[in-house]
């Protein structure tokens, strides 16, 4: 019977090592895609929706792992390189984090049990890359029905539109979502680039969609699934997404 006991103990302090292990750490996705359609213009992910994330997860004393899609160097959009942004500075003068986007592991080779929560970074190469991918729907099912967080911000809710549940419905149908809005895609005069419009395509899903006004600050969160609208609400998310983990 001691043993028994004792057998069970040791069970219950392994699985509670475990899942304190995996509470800790937060995996963010960047996107591999560097080219704007047929433009000839380069982008990638937007560095200030990594980096201020990132800063928010990790001064709130968790490990984040940072991968992409495809792996390697993962490409930058340069128009986000804004070095008088805080956090970017932070990012770029620190090496290891630096060479972090520069050899970055692929997201295949996640194993999502060593997660709590996943973010995807926003940038215009998700729009490209994210949507349908089968590692992206992969990890992201399997963190959010071990009771994890999916997180993504401005264009990084492409990666949303096709996570499918294991009882087969969409991860977003019937929740409150955001992400970057129809209106400020036509501001920036990219309606016309994008392969399709998040806005759109999150309604499509079944998700009831709301927006602040173009380049406001806003934060949705449904259960959880944290979505963010644009640049400006990256460091919200990622306070977020660490209230919700603790």
């Amino acid at each position: 019977m001691k043993m028994l006991v004792k057998g069970l103990l040791l069970a219950a302090l392994s699985l509670a090592s475990v899942a304190g292990w995996a509470a800790d750490k937060v995996l963010m996705v960047v996107t591999s895609h560097s080219e704007m359609g047929d433009t000839g213009e380069k982008t990638g992910f937007w560095l200030a929706e990594l980096t201020h994330p990132y800063y928010a997860l990790a001064d709130a004393g968790f490990k984040v792992d940072i991968v992409s899609i495809k792996g390697g160097k993962a490409p930058v959009d340069p128009r986000s390189l804004d070095e008088k942004d805080a956090e970017n500075a932070r990012f770029l003068a620190d090496p290891k984090l630096k060479s972090a986007i520069e050899n970055t592991p692929t997201l295949a080779s996640v194993n999502p049990a060593d997660y709590s929560a996943v973010v995807y970074a926003g940038g215009h190469g998700t729009m490209w890359d994210f949507p349908n991918n089968p590692d992206v729907n992969r990890v992201s099912a399997s963190i959010y029905e071990k009771g994890g967080v999916v997180a993504a911000v401005c264009h990084g809710p492409a990666a949303l539109l096709d996570i499918k549940l294991s009882d087969g419905s969409y991860l977003i149908a019937g929740k409150q979502v955001t992400g970057f809005s129809n209106l400020e895609e036509e501001q920036i005069k990219l309606t016309e680039v994008m392969p399709f419009l998040l806005q759109d395509q999150m309604i499509e899903r079944g998700a009831s969609f709301s927006k602040a006004a173009p380049w406001q600050s806003k934060v949705v969160v449904d259960q959880r699934v944290v979505t963010g609208q644009n640049p400006q609400s990256a460091k919200l998310l990622g306070e977020k997404v660490a209230e919700l983990l603790k």
